[in-house]
């Protein structure tokens, strides 16, 4: 017999739709995964440390060499002070890490506040973790955080908070103002926060990124995740990293101990190798990917969509703009007669019910995305035409 959380649970949206678009042919702008944005020289660090060895168990914590690149890679980009010994774990990938920190800290029955559109495996895994999920919904048109609806929303059984800052899907970077009064609400009812940064360096128009870990008076609730298949586009590799203060992160280390155990060591170095990069890799990361966003964002909105502004990710959001939209229905005519995949943003939400956006993914070759774009404009050209007729 199947688990009841994991047994009722489908296919992935993201798998869904790549499977879709491999039957009609289409170019998948929906899975998240880049293309060609691969550092060659993190590349030629992994073929060497396969080379060169060792092949067995690393330290069940991670290369020492990984997490002193973590804490570093902190300390340059954010002014954090990390202790590299006592407060960095590395993982196999970041759902590995949200795992750990759910199973590790979370007790039967106590809830986690989590914002909606939310990435899908945090709901099902906080459940597994024997914990309630309790739904906060973002919406448009600013997708800011509810204030008064997040508060009324606590109540004595509330351990946690999920946070995923530069947010995915809606590529928004949460601002001082929000972030101040989530560290207010963790001081006033014992939370911790657990947040999602794996796409901390991939922010645009000379934003900087902002964590919670941050804040002094909160740094101790926080467990903050990255992701090295994001900041260096090898999403197939799975390597993420855990930084928390001590207290919090040894029962994340005990549950990571029986999860994975370790990491691929050769991988391990050639991140730690990345992560070291000068600036001008980050730089450049984030100068492509502005590119590559602004020639998507360009072209839906030259084909009449209605595009957020993406502060960050490589994900934009689009409104369907149907009257009676139906996000999905959407996507599977956009696939099968457009040539062009998306995500329908209802799978980010528990209830489905907000059916009035689809998500694209820019991190493509720019003329993946400029055939996307021209398939699309025809498309929606064809279909007012059809629509003037009818």
């Amino acid at each position: 017999m199947a688990n009841s959380i994991f047994g009722a649970l489908d296919t992935t949206i993201f798998e869904t739709m790549s499977r879709m678009a491999a039957e009609a042919g289409a170019i998948n702008l929906g899975q998240g995964f880049p293309e060609g944005l691969e550092p060659e020289e993190v590349v030629e660090a992994a073929i060497a440390a396969l080379r060169s060895g060792p092949h067995q168990y690393p330290p069940m914590a991670g290369l020492p060499a990984l997490r002193q690149a973590v804490a570093e890679n902190a300390r340059r980009f954010l002014g954090l002070d990390v202790d590299w010994e006592k407060e960095v774990l590395v993982t196999s990938g970041a759902t590995e890490a949200l795992a750990d920190a759910f199973f590790g800290l979370l007790e039967p029955g106590d809830e986690v506040i989590v914002f909606e559109p939310a990435y899908d495996s945090y709901q099902p895994i906080i459940r597994r973790a024997g914990a309630v999920p309790v739904p906060v919904r973002i919406a448009p048109p600013d997708w800011g955080v509810p204030f008064e609806r997040l508060e009324a929303a606590i109540t004595p059984k509330t351990r946690a908070f999920i946070l995923n800052t530069p947010w995915n899907p809606i590529g928004r970077i949460l601002d001082d103002e929000e972030l101040r009064f989530l560290a207010d609400l963790m001081l006033k009812h014992d939370l911790v926060a657990i947040c999602d940064e794996v796409y901390e360096h991939l922010v645009f128009d000379g934003r900087q990124h902002r964590t919670l870990f941050a804040l002094p008076e909160v740094r101790d609730r926080v467990v903050r995740i990255g992701s090295a298949g994001k900041t260096f586009s090898v999403t197939g590799w799975k390597v993420g990293y855990i930084t928390a203060c001590e207290a919090l992160l040894k029962p994340i280390m005990r549950a990571h101990q029986f999860v994975t155990f370790t990491t691929p060591p050769a991988l391990q170095a050639a991140v730690a190798f990345g992560l070291n990069l000068p600036d001008a890799y980050f730089d450049g990361l984030r100068a492509e990917l502005q590119g590559r966003r602004d020639l998507l964002v360009g072209g839906l909105r030259a084909a009449g969509f209605d595009v957020e502004n993406v502060e960050a990710t490589y994900f934009a959001i689009a409104a369907t703009g149907e009257a009676k939209s139906d996000d999905v229905a959407f996507c599977r005519a956009m696939t099968f007669e457009a040539g062009v995949t998306a995500v329908p943003l209802s799978a980010f939400y528990g209830k489905g019910d907000m059916r009035s956006h689809i998500r694209f993914c820019f991190a493509k070759r720019e003329e993946t995305l400029r055939a996307a774009v021209e398939r699309i404009v025809a498309w929606r050209e064809k279909r007012e035409r059809l629509a003037a007729v009818g």
